[in-house]
């Protein structure tokens, strides 16, 4: 018999396919090694958040000295310092939390669930203002040499940038950023050229700048005193906050690492803080240098580049590398969004398997995405720019401070985690690196709170409070639901156990039950039951079939996807067992993939060949008060493979599970 050819994708799957690239195969080991980054290219795809941060970090530091540009110079030296040291803090964690989480993991683990979920949510509302921050900045750049009258189509390349950023991730990390290395590697270079140039060709000038920065400390000592000295680069200090933004964003992206990851996560780490410091510090030095001042409508880095060129007397030929390097400034801004798309899917994968968060959001796609969080983190970050109209200031002012919150409670997990180690060999330089750095974070937080209430603060505080009540709420959800079906537990304890003397036989022609299942539990028994019950004495054999989905908390090796299909395999033997003891034939189908329905759908199309007189069913929660929230946490799924297998011809049955949420 010749066998049937497949049938060809559908139209919806060729463009899928096309748009977003070809299902993954998990069992292949290979696909690991594809999908993981070298540390060059991590620094690409989680460097490029705290990098691009010297667009819009130095300028506000700056500007808010006012005339009081002579401390642009212990500024910058703080600048590096400080990124220096939260560099170095959170490398301590990549060793001891090594399989990635970031701040959300250390909270969690060294200071408890709570705690993690503040550093969760402020985690979150972080990564989407990454995305909506990193935007905004790459298009005002863009605007610094552009005519004003194309100034009302700035919310609709913001909205175009997002969009494409969204389907990049969407077709994976990896592929996402090998599009975006040749902009890093421009803005790289053009930087180099234009903090190395802004010395040389101003190199004449640092005697004079050394006695004005000299004179303008002996001048602040005796105009504003040595409080007065300290409030303002307090003040200014803390406004620079954004440069230190995406930090964290390494330690976050571990999963996506090139094993060894440890070593590949700190050398990722080293790449960013060198690189950060140097940038921030330099741009911070040269605005001193050349006179930098604000004006309206240019950022202050596309002032520090007319500057530069104007200096080194390039004449025409300076233009081209002005528009190259705003170019190039303003396209990195948009690869640092990439943090945000890399990050922010993870950590919310993160709490959906703790349960803090809707399941839905553990998922993988078939390309091995977690597109619900894409998807999620593209939605909001656009509404973040339409609510702030793309306004920088703004947006950073309500960044900053999330991020140095989810900053201090890691430096406080680390204190706390050393601490209790004492007797561990270097635990003293351990808590002494975490104190320093938790006193540094949480200054700024502080004097950000203080110095930005009004200018966006009052809104992150707000947003943030009500995402952490949020996050209770669905655990809470969670915790009720799981209590009320373990009472289902109870029909094990009732269950035969002893086998039969003649174990029954399969009859392919025989009536059959086909029972969809997932790990062995009350659950599952109770479902299988209510099948005997409704139907007594109809069936002759029970199919069970299972489906091991592997999601972001065990997608990580070959190892574990084996581990997933072992349990799988292990709770159809014990259903097996069970109906045979109930005097059924039985046997099970399985299949291990990051999607229900389609394998699902596939295993049911087999068994129904194999069993022609097959009626398939599967379970669904029923709650006493069903609408969007119950819809929303809970999967639809029993219901619409109900559906697909009905309009493949095939007779299918949802068997109801009642949930008392009282």
């Amino acid at each position: 018999m010749t066998p049937q050819a497949p049938e060809p994708p559908s139209l919806a799957n060729r463009v899928a396919n096309t748009v977003l690239g070809r299902p993954k195969d998990l069992r292949d080991p290979s696909t690991f090694h594809s999908l993981s980054l070298v540390a060059f290219f991590a620094w690409v795809g989680l460097g490029a958040d705290g990098l691009s941060s010297s667009a819009y970090g130095p300028e506000e530091m700056f500007r808010a000295l006012g005339a009081n540009t002579w401390m642009a110079v212990a500024l910058a030296a703080a600048t590096a310092v400080t990124v220096f040291i939260i560099s170095l803090t959170y490398s301590r964690i990549i060793d001891r939390f090594p399989f990635g989480g970031g701040g959300y993991v250390v909270a969690s683990k060294l200071l408890g669930p709570r705690a993690g979920v503040v550093s969760g949510a402020a985690l979150m509302v972080d990564y989407v203002l990454t995305i909506s921050t990193s935007i905004a900045a790459g298009v005002d750049a863009i605007f610094s040499f552009l005519p004003a009258e194309y100034l009302p189509w700035r919310l609709a390349i913001e909205a175009t940038a997002i969009g494409a950023l969204v389907l990049l991730n969407l077709r994976g990390v990896k592929e996402s950023v090998a599009v975006l290395t040749p902009i890093f590697l421009t803005f790289l270079v053009t930087h180099v050229v234009l903090l190395g140039g802004g010395f040389v060709v101003k190199g004449s000038e640092l005697p004079a700048m050394a006695s004005q920065v000299s004179s303008g400390f002996s001048h602040g000592a005796a105009t504003l005193g040595g409080f007065g000295m300290l409030a303002l680069f307090l003040r200014a200090y803390s406004m620079g906050a954004g440069t230190y933004t995406g930090i964290e964003a390494v330690s976050n992206g571990l999963s996506i690492m090139r094993e060894p990851r440890v070593v590949t996560g700190k050398r990722t780490m080293g790449l960013m803080g060198a690189s950060l410091a140097l940038t921030a510090a330099g741009v911070t030095l040269c605005y001193l240098l050349l006179h930098v001042e604000h004006v309206e409508g240019k950022t202050m880095n596309a002032v520090l580049v007319e500057r530069f060129v104007d200096a080194a007397g390039w004449g025409h030929g300076g233009q081209l590398f002005i528009w190259l390097t705003l170019i190039a400034e303003a396209l990195l801004l948009f690869v640092a969004a990439q943090a945000g798309f890399i990050d922010g899917p993870r950590v919310l994968a993160n709490m959906a398997s703790d349960s803090w968060a809707p399941h839905r959001f553990a998922q993988l796609s078939s390309r091995l995405t977690m597109q619900n969080g894409v998807l999620l983190m593209g939605g909001v970050s656009l509404g973040a720019l339409l609510f702030t109209r793309g306004d920088v200031t703004t947006l950073v002012s309500m960044y900053s401070i999330n991020v140095f919150l989810t900053f201090s409670l890691s430096q406080a997990a680390m204190v706390r985690y050393w601490w209790q180690r004492k007797a561990e060999a270097g635990w003293v330089q351990g808590l002494l690196l975490h104190l320093v750095g938790l006193a540094l974070c949480g200054t700024i937080l502080v004097v950000n709170i203080v110095e930005k209430i009004d200018e966006g603060g009052k809104v992150t505080i707000s947003v943030t409070a009500a995402l952490v009540v949020l996050f209770f709420v669905i655990r809470r959800h969670y915790e009720k639901v799981r209590k009320n079906l373990s009472r289902l537990d109870s029909v094990l304890e009732q269950l035969p156990t002893a086998p039969r003397d003649a174990e029954p036989v399969l009859q392919p022609t025989a009536q059959t039950a086909v029972l969809m299942v997932g790990s062995y539990a009350g659950l599952g028994v109770h479902s299988l039951l209510s099948v005997l019950r409704l139907f007594p004495n109809l069936y002759k054999n029970v199919v069970f079939i299972s489906v091991g989905v592997v999601d972001s908390a065990t997608f990580k090796n070959v190892q574990e996807v084996d581990e997933v299909e072992q349990r799988t395999r292990a709770a159809l033997e014990q259903y097996v067992a069970l109906a045979k003891r109930l005097g059924l034939a039985s046997t099970s189908k399985m299949a291990v993939g990051t999607e229900l329905l389609p394998e699902a759908e596939r295993l049911c199309a087999e068994t129904a060949k194999e069993f022609p007189r097959s009626l398939f069913f599967a379970g669904k929660l029923i709650f006493e008060r069903e609408g969007l929230w119950q819809r929303l946490l809970h999967n639809e799924s029993a219901v619409q493979l109900q559906r697909q297998l009905q309009f493949a011809g095939l007779n299918a049955m949802v068997l109801p599970v009642r949930v008392l949420e009282s």
